[in-house]
């Protein structure tokens, strides 16, 4: 017990006195983790709208694929993502492997099919409530599609917020890629890991106050976006 005082203790000075190798972790992984939220969202958003209101053979594939993929493990989007990255793979001359970038693609493959699949849910009841009146402007399904992505856009916060949560909690994917390099490709998650494992509870613990902290952080703000929005409306 003594112990784990003392190692609580020491993680929240390491917070307080803004340790310079805990601050380069959690800045890597807030960027790697925006960074692929922004590219799944910019994918992921309208073709989960487009699929809500476009009607084409193999619309249920699609669909079925998707909902498939939201439960696609880690360790496998980290190994489709290491072998295409790979020297002998089709994108190996890039030499994006064991760098952020190549965990921002593991990332983003991972919460794409998420943010895609759930837009569409939600869309797809806004379309049933739209259809009939944009159908009347002329609007075909492509041009409302725009129209539900910023109609929606506080609703779909909610979906953002679960491509984040899947997001910042990743481990097996991104220790594939980056290889868990000190002071390169080390992130939160991969770093609790491997300082758990080595017994330096004090840094593992740091970092996973600061995780929790944003992960709360996140959520407020979103949430108080949301109330925001619903006080306007009203």
């Amino acid at each position: 017990m003594n112990d784990l005082s003392a190692a609580f203790g020491t993680a929240v000075g390491m917070i307080a006195a803004g340790d310079a190798a805990l601050a380069a972790i959690v800045l890597l992984s807030l960027r790697v983790s925006f960074t692929a939220l922004a590219i799944a969202a910019l994918v992921g958003l309208p073709l989960g709208a487009l699929l809500a209101v476009a009607r084409f053979p193999g619309r249920r594939a699609i669909i079925v694929a998707l909902n498939a993929l939201m439960g696609l493990p880690p360790v496998v989007a980290g190994l489709l993502v290491y072998l295409a990255l790979s020297r002998s793979g089709p994108l190996g001359p890039l030499g994006l492997l064991f760098t952020p970038s190549a965990m921002i693609i593991a990332q983003a493959l991972l919460i794409t099919p998420i943010l895609a699949a759930l837009a569409r849910q939600v869309l797809e009841t806004m379309w049933e409530e739209y259809e009939e009146q944009l159908r009347s402007f002329g609007t075909g399904a492509a041009r409302a599609v725009p129209t539900l992505l910023w109609d929606g856009r506080f609703a779909l916060l909610t979906v953002l917020l679960a491509g984040f949560g899947r997001a910042s909690a990743e481990v097996g994917a991104v220790m594939i890629v980056g290889g868990n390099i000190e002071g390169f490709t080390r992130v939160m998650t991969t770093a609790i890991a491997l300082e758990t494992s080595k017994g330096d509870l004090p840094l593992a613990l740091a970092l996973g106050m600061i995780l929790m902290a944003i992960v709360v952080t996140v959520n407020a703000l979103a949430q108080g976006a949301r109330d925001t929005a619903s006080r306007w409306a009203g």
